[in-house]
């Protein structure tokens, strides 16, 4: 069984589990769009970092997922990279 019929799995038969799993994939996303703007814009992490007033280390544990950024801190770097973060609701 591959990881994607893995999620497709739990996703279906486990709703904690669907949860989970779909909040990561969610992250993930985020977190690679942020990359790829940077990347995009020439920018290395320590630019981004000054451009936002933080540490580089915590571009880095962001940007490896090793940290969940606060919204704050999130909104700040998407708003250096031109990017915006929108809540849609799911009804």
């Amino acid at each position: 069984m591959s990881w994607n019929d893995y999620k497709v799995e739990i996703k279906r038969t486990d709703p904690v589990g669907k949860e989970i799993i779909e909040e990561a994939e969610i992250e993930a996303a985020i977190i690679s769009d942020m990359i790829r703007q940077r990347s995009a814009m020439g920018l290395s992490q320590r630019d981004l970092a000054e451009m936002c007033d933080i540490p580089q280390s915590t571009i880095g544990r962001i940007e490896t997922g090793k940290i969940t950024p606060r919204l704050d801190t999130l909104l700040k770097i998407l708003g250096q990279l031109g990017l915006t973060l929108r809540v849609v609701r799911n009804d």
